[in-house]
């Protein structure tokens, strides 16, 4: 097999040029990589990229981050993809991080709370057009429409366990998939993504398998070993030391459990943590849960890190004997290391064995499934956004087995509407960036609450 010649030097800085540019969301991210790693540096070919995509996207947590870390993986054996993976991450981290600080010490000022205000009305928008571009890729026939119809229906109307809803369409393509039927083979997965199409043979590492990234179970089993304690050995010493109660216990728990069962990409992720901090734990409210989404729509790095902000909140609300600022940093600094330690753990486990397996269709249909089932996801978490920005109150209702969240529509927030319509023209109608809106949004609320408050 030839070399591929990348010095690990220069990996670096590609890596972290990659992490620099990687706003967006997921989308914009892979779309970087792809531009970069692809068609610039032709490291490796479109097929290797899109199966690398496809695997990760079936996996739980950010898939840009965990194809970060496969193709650093790839390139220069582990310490590539540890590379990779924590540059990817590092800008958002630090970025969060600081907007967080900033929004507990100073968020009472107007300057501030009108930006945040402007923040939400756009991210609403943005939600419901990732509804619209991830259902346009997925929804080719009239089964995948069904499993998005039923993945809503089944969260928005009953409550059903999101893990529940993804993993139950999982398993129907699969079944859909060994069985052959033509719906399940033609629905979702992910197309080629730009005009050129490198092929793999043409590409810096060829087509074949570097010796690294063949199945071996002993090394497999060593680096799971490893990463599992990286992983839990914390969450272990926080809840005997300090018990199931502890906001970092519940913390290292929740996110623990968010690693694993968060199958769908970052929306689909941000569906459930929205759901569960704001009602169940009561971290956050609605509105700080978007909030957070803004913060994390105009950083560079994963979507996800919007979990950061709700674990820095849930520190930050219950300290026990710690200075508030000093226990919500480290309330951040754990749900990140709980949240992205897996992803490392699925890489250097599962790709040996994608790699040595080329394209399952089982595994293919499977992912079509998915990715429909999670159009209905979004569909739900931007409906879920919606009533919280712009009603001030919403009523509950039961009916038929169902409970349905109603606005009261009396209390609609006008100014909060006004500004997601103008949000939603430049982005649907004059086809403005996502980058451009979110700052005007962000400068408008501002103007707003500088205009209110001089009244």
């Amino acid at each position: 097999m030839k070399e591929h010649g990348v010095p690990f030097g220069e990996a670096m800085r590609v890596w972290a040029r990659v992490a620099a540019l990687s706003f967006g969301g997921p989308a914009g991210q892979i779309a970087v990589m792809h531009r970069i790693i692809v068609e610039e540096k032709k490291w490796i070919g479109e097929q290797r990229f899109l199966q690398a995509l496809n695997y990760c996207t079936l996996l739980p947590g950010p898939e840009a981050q965990q194809l970060a870390t496969y193709i650093g993986w790839l390139m220069h054996k582990t310490r590539g993809g540890l590379l990779a993976g924590t540059l990817f991450v590092l800008p958002g981290l630090l970025a969060i991080m600081a907007l967080s600080w900033i929004y507990v010490l100073l968020g009472r000022i107007t300057v501030v709370q009108g930006l945040f205000f402007g923040l939400k009305a756009a991210v609403l928008v943005i939600v419901i057009e990732a509804v619209l571009r991830v259902g346009k890729r997925a929804l080719r026939n009239n089964a995948m429409y069904a499993l998005a119809a039923a993945a809503f229906i089944a969260l928005f109307f009953y409550d059903v366990p999101f893990p529940v809803v993804v993993l139950t369409a999982g398993v129907i393509g699969f079944i859909g998939g060994r069985a052959g039927l033509a719906p399940f083979l033609a629905g979702g997965g992910h197309g080629k993504l730009g005009d050129k199409q490198l092929a793999d043979a043409d590409s810096l590492l060829g087509e074949e398998t570097p010796e690294h990234a063949r199945p071996n179970v002993r090394w497999s089993l060593c680096i799971t070993a490893v990463f599992l304690a990286l992983w839990l050995v914390p969450v272990v010493a926080l809840y005997v030391g300090l018990g199931s109660d502890n906001v970092f216990t519940q913390i290292a728990l929740f996110f623990s459990k968010m690693a694993v069962v968060t199958f769908g990409g970052a929306y689909a992720v941000l569906a459930y943590v929205a759901q569960q901090a704001v009602d169940n734990y009561h971290w956050v409210t609605a509105g700080q849960m978007l909030d957070g989404l803004g913060m994390a729509e105009t950083t560079p790095g994963p979507l996800i890190m919007v979990t950061q902000f709700v674990g820095f909140l849930a520190a930050w609300r219950e300290p026990g004997g710690m200075p508030p600022l000093l226990a919500a940093t480290l309330g951040g600094l754990l749900t990140t290391w709980v949240t992205f330690t897996p992803c490392f753990l699925w890489i250097f486990f599962g790709a040996p064995f994608v790699e040595a397996m080329r394209a399952n269709r089982a595994l293919g249909a499977a992912l079509g499934a998915i990715t429909a089932a999670v159009v209905g996801v979004i569909l739900n978490l931007a409906v879920w956004f919606a009533l919280h920005v712009l009603f001030a109150k919403v009523v509950q209702v039961r009916w038929l087995g169902a409970s349905i969240d109603v606005p009261v529509l009396n209390s609609v927030d006008l100014p909060s509407l006004a500004l997601s319509v103008a949000a939603a023209i430049a982005i649907f109608r004059f086809k403005i960036g996502m980058i451009p809106v979110l700052l005007a949004s962000s400068l408008a609320g501002i103007v707003f609450y500088l205009a209110v408050g001089l009244s």
